[in-house]
């Protein structure tokens, strides 16, 4: 997978659940979580408003990028990672998804092939831009044209690439965005 690698979008608002990035799941802070599922599954870029708690950023062992449009949602985020990025394709997952781990990249890559730019995992008639394989080059072709529109979302940046559906179960997508889904996600494997 060395062509591959990983960005962690951490830059959000998280106006439902404040701190949420740093509260604990299965021991440590959601975001050292999401970063342990695939740290040894390439390169680790975190995409950030800001630096963290010296706490989590000593579980980050990995280069946090400051997002360059702020406010502009993932897409920004993305855009301002690819910068840091050497890498042909990103694996690009949401720092709020405690589920999503290496299984989840493998199947994408597996089912990757030439001409593809995006291969993205659908359950129940859903994408998940958020957990899903990208090619920079095109992120950087479409990307910066789809920020400065209206509508500056993952979807409409996938409405301009080529993409490969691949079917993949649920359970890998839930994601954390109250106390509530904390527990849920804690507790539920």
């Amino acid at each position: 997978m060395t062509d591959v690698a990983i960005v962690i979008l951490a830059g959000g608002r998280a106006t439902r659940f404040p701190g949420k990035l740093e509260a604990q799941i299965e021991g440590m802070p959601l975001l050292a979580r999401v970063y342990a599922n695939l740290r040894d599954s390439g390169p680790v870029v975190i995409a950030a408003a800001a630096t963290f708690s010296p706490e989590l950023d000593a579980k980050l062992d990995c280069p946090i990028v400051v997002d360059r449009w702020p406010q502009r949602g993932p897409l920004g985020g993305l855009l301002s990672a690819c910068g840091e990025i050497g890498a042909r394709r990103m694996f690009v997952v949401a720092g709020d998804a405690p589920r999503v781990n290496r299984n989840v990249l493998e199947s994408l890559i597996e089912r990757y092939a030439d001409g593809d730019e995006a291969v993205i995992p659908i359950h129940d008639g859903r994408r998940e831009p958020l957990a899903a394989l990208y090619d920079r080059t095109a992120v950087l072709r479409e990307g910066f044209d789809v920020l400065h529109e209206g509508n500056a979302s993952m979807h409409a940046l996938l409405d301009r690439l080529r993409v490969r559906e691949v079917p993949l179960s649920a359970d890998y997508f839930s994601n954390i965005n109250t106390a509530a889904d904390l527990v849920q996600g804690a507790t539920t494997r």
